[in-house]
C-alpha cells in the first residue's frame, strides 16, 4: 500500500508533518481528517532504489527531480510559450479565484491541488503565471501566504497577511470568503464614485469641443460680415472676436483640449513624491462636496479593512499597518502611524484618534466602545457599513447637484456667444433707423 507524506494543522493551528498508509491521496485525506487534522499538503512518498546504477548504464533510471529543478526544467521549458503580463490583476479575477479556493478548501480538498485546478481555469497571463509558480512553491515546501508574497502584483500586504492568519488558525476557507467579501465591498464603493463622474465629465468634454468648433470655424465668418458695417463693434463683441483669433490662430485650441491632461500628468508627477501626495491628498478633502465624499469612503475603507483583518485574527498592531499601507490618504496614514505608536507604548486606539482630528465623533465614540467591550471588529464594520450608505446618498446628490450647475455654465457660454454675434446688428439697426 502506497505511504502519503503529509502536513496538517491540527486543533490549536499547530502544524503537523506525518505519514500515513492509504490506497489513494483521497483516502488518505480522509483518514487525516478523521484524526482531527485540516490537510495543507499531502504527496506520495517515491519508492526507495533497491539497486544501484553503473553512471554509463543507459536501462539506469532517473533519480526524481526535486522542486526546484522542476522549477528550473518549467521555465525553460516555458521559453517557447512566453507569455508577456503588463499591470495587475483585475479585483474580477482575483475575487472569483478568492472564492472558488474558499470553495474547494471548504471541500476539504489539499491546498496544493486546489491552486491545480483553479490554475487551469485560468486564461493565459499573470494571473496563470503566478499560480504557476505558487503550486511549485507549495509543492516544494512553501506555505501558501508565503508564495504569495513573492507576487505582490496579483497579491497584496492585506491579501497575503489574511491568508497567513486563515493558516495559522486552520480556518483558510472561512478567511478567504472573508477576503472575497471585503474586495467586493471595496470596489462596489469604487464604481460608484467613478460612475458619478462619468455623466458630468462627459456633458464637459463635449461642451467644450463644441464651443471650440465654434470658435474656429463659426465666429471667423461673422467677423468678416462685421468688416463690412461702417461703425464700431461692441465690446462684447471684440472681446469674442479676440479669443476666436486667439483659439484659431495662437494655438488656443491646443490650450483648451491639452490642459485637461497637462494637469492630470501633473498631478500623477507630483503624487510621486511623498510630500506631494501629502499636499494633493490634503486639497482632495478640502474641495467642497466632493472632499466629504472622499473623507467618508477612506473611512468606510480604513475602518473595513482593519474590521477584517481583526476578526481574522491578526494581532493589532499588524493590522494597524496594513491599514496604514491601503487606506490611500497620506492624512489618514498619519493619523493610524500615531494610534498605532501610541498603542504600542500602552494606550488605547479611540484617544490619540480623537486627537488626530480627522473621523467625526461618532467612529471615534464608536470605537471606543468597542474597545470597552471587546467587540472592535463588529464596531468597525458597522462603522463601514453606515459611511457605505452615507457616501450613496452623497454621491447621489453631487450628481443632482452638478446638473444644474453644468446647465447654468453652458447657458452663460452660449448666452454670450448669442448675445456677442448679434449684438453688432442690434446696433447697426439702431443707427439706420436713427439716420433714417
Amino acid at each position: 500500500m502506497p505511504t502519503f507524506q503529509y502536513e496538517a494543522l491540527n486543533g490549536s493551528g499547530q502544524q503537523v508533518k506525518a505519514e500515513i498508509d492509504a490506497g489513494t491521496s483521497d483516502e488518505a485525506i480522509s483518514k487525516v481528517r478523521s484524526q482531527g487534522y485540516f490537510v495543507t499538503k499531502i504527496r506520495e512518498k517515491a519508492a526507495k532504489k533497491t539497486s544501484k546504477s553503473s553512471p554509463g548504464d543507459p536501462t539506469a533510471t532517473a533519480a526524481p527531480a526535486t522542486p526546484a529543478a522542476a522549477r528550473r526544467k518549467k521555465k525553460k521549458k516555458g521559453l517557447n510559450e512566453l507569455s508577456f503580463s503588463v499591470g495587475k490583476v483585475s479585483q474580477k479575477i482575483l475575487v472569483q479565484f478568492t472564492r472558488q479556493l474558499s470553495t474547494l478548501q471548504d471541500a476539504g480538498l489539499p491546498i496544493l491541488r486546489s491552486i491545480k485546478i483553479l490554475h487551469q481555469q485560468q486564461k493565459p497571463g499573470l494571473m496563470r503565471d503566478a499560480l504557476d509558480d505558487v503550486a511549485n512553491d507549495v509543492e516544494g515546501g512553501t506555505t501558501l501566504s508565503e508564495s504569495f508574497s513573492r507576487h505582490p502584483r496579483v497579491f497584496d500586504k492585506l491579501y497575503v497577511n489574511m491568508v497567513q492568519a486563515g493558516e495559522t488558525g486552520g480556518v483558510l476557507d472561512v478567511i478567504l470568503q472573508r477576503l472575497a467579501e471585503f474586495m467586493e465591498k471595496s470596489q462596489k464603493l469604487k464604481r460608484r464614485l467613478k460612475g458619478a463622474m462619468i455623466y458630468p465629465a462627459v456633458v464637459i468634454s463635449f461642451a467644450c469641443l463644441m464651443v471650440t468648433g465654434i470658435m474656429i470655424i463659426v465666429i471667423p465668418k461673422f467677423k468678416k460680415l462685421f468688416a463690412q458695417f461702417k461703425t464700431g463693434l461692441p465690446e462684447i463683441t471684440q472681446i469674442l472676436i479676440n479669443i476666436s483669433w486667439w483659439m484659431a490662430h495662437d494655438y488656443g485650441w491646443a490650450w483648451v483640449l491639452g490642459t485637461p491632461f497637462g494637469v492630470y500628468f501633473f498631478i500623477k508627477l507630483v503624487g510621486k513624491t511623498k510630500p506631494g501626495r501629502f499636499v494633493l491628498d490634503v486639497v482632495k478633502l478640502k474641495i467642497p462636496v466632493m472632499g466629504q465624499i472622499i473623507k467618508k469612503s477612506t473611512i468606510a475603507r480604513f475602518t473595513r479593512t482593519l474590521g477584517t483583518l481583526l476578526s481574522a485574527g491578526v494581532p493589532i498592531l499588524e493590522a494597524i499597518n496594513i491599514t496604514r499601507d491601503t487606506c490611500g490618504n497620506m492624512v489618514y496614514e498619519k493619523a493610524l502611524q500615531k494610534v498605532h505608536d501610541a498603542i504600542r507604548e500602552g494606550e488605547g486606539f479611540a484617544t490619540p484618534l480623537r486627537n488626530a482630528r480627522v473621523c467625526d465623533s461618532i467612529v471615534v465614540n464608536m470605537i471606543d466602545v468597542g474597545e470597552e467591550t471587546g467587540d472592535m471588529d463588529k464596531m468597525l464594520m458597522k462603522i463601514a457599513d453606515n459611511y457605505d450608505e452615507e457616501v450613496d446618498v452623497m454621491v447621489a446628490s453631487m450628481v443632482s447637484i452638478l446638473e444644474p450647475i453644468m446647465i447654468v455654465v453652458l447657458g452663460t457660454i452660449v448666452g454670450f456667444i448669442v448675445i456677442a454675434v448679434f449684438y453688432p446688428y442690434i446696433k447697426l439697426l439702431s443707427t439706420m433707423s436713427n439716420g433714417g
